[in-house]
């Protein structure tokens, strides 16, 4: 589920910004982009987010500053770059060739440049970052949630559309079954005459016929399911998967209905049931 969330401190000694952006996805991946003097309070940070966020793909920036402090980059070995140097001015001056490009030369050569140095940070600073994350991953949560109700609306709504639908094919189900039933009574009579035929078989014959097109099985699960999806749906805990799982059971018995039923009334109704079930799995991907 997408979010956002920011959090800003200022306290005058440091300045702290952290930034939570949160995408669907499955599972948790988190990308996490640290100062390095935070560096080993990583696995810290992200049991934090998964206290959180159970979902999504997060990625948390944390930006921090001291006042007043000049950062350095990076050290360098002042005696090995003036030895450089002058092995580049000695062979320059063999060649006859200017010193243009030497100073540049000089610094990229090996181990002049240092590693960064290493910073060191204090309990109190830390205590102030670890609270500007929490409170940034609580506006991110709080914008999914705002998110979450918009979405839970939009599912209850196919939800009723599927059920109406359901009702309507309820309705068809009695009549489409009566005309099977006429027309296999029809072509048996035009094919054998009115005396070509045993009435008890031919009502046998029926009987496995339409036994084979009858969908009231599968009209029952059908509004179990559905029942079953609206009632995960009002639970406070996180149910994105078992939703996914309950709405592949509603396409399964929607695409039998379709296939059993065999009556171009029937498959208008279907045909709008598979359609606001694919609304449903689409945003499915974007429920914790």
């Amino acid at each position: 589920m997408t979010g956002f969330g920011q959090c800003s401190l200022d306290d005058g000694q440091v300045q702290i910004t952290a930034e939570v952006k949160s995408l669907n996805s499955k599972f948790l991946d988190l990308n996490l982009r640290l100062p390095k003097v935070f560096s080993d309070k990583e696995i810290e940070i992200r049991n934090l987010i998964s206290e959180k966020l159970d979902r999504g793909k997060v990625s948390i920036a944390v930006d921090f500053q001291r006042h007043g402090e000049e950062e350095i980059k990076q050290s360098y070995n002042e005696k090995l770059f003036i030895a450089y140097y002058s092995e580049l001015k000695k062979l320059a001056d063999r060649v006859i060739a200017p010193y243009d490009q030497l100073f540049e030369l000089a610094l990229n050569s090996p181990e002049v440049i240092q590693a960064k140095i290493k910073e060191s940070n204090n309990e109190e600073e830390w205590t102030n970052v670890k609270s500007c994350i929490a409170q940034a991953l609580d506006k991110c949560d709080h914008f999914r949630k705002t998110e979450g109700k918009v979405l839970e609306k939009m599912l209850k709504e196919c939800c009723t559309v599927i059920y109406q639908e359901l009702k309507n094919v309820e309705l068809l189900d009695p009549k489409r079954i009566e005309k099977v039933r006429e027309k296999l009574k029809g072509n048996v009579t035009s094919f054998f005459g009115e005396e070509g035929y045993d009435t008890n078989r031919l009502e046998q014959e029926i009987i496995f016929y339409i036994e084979k097109l009858d969908i009231n099985e599968e009209k029952v699960r059908l509004k179990s399911h559905l029942d079953y999806f609206m009632g995960v749906l009002n639970e406070s805990q996180g149910n994105g998967k078992k939703l996914g799982f309950i709405s592949q059971e509603i396409g399964r018995e929607i695409n039998t209905i379709g296939s059993k039923a065999s009556d171009a009334g029937i498959q208008k109704h279907v045909v709008v049931m598979k359609e606001e079930l694919e609304k449903i799995k689409e945003q499915l991907n974007n429920v914790v």
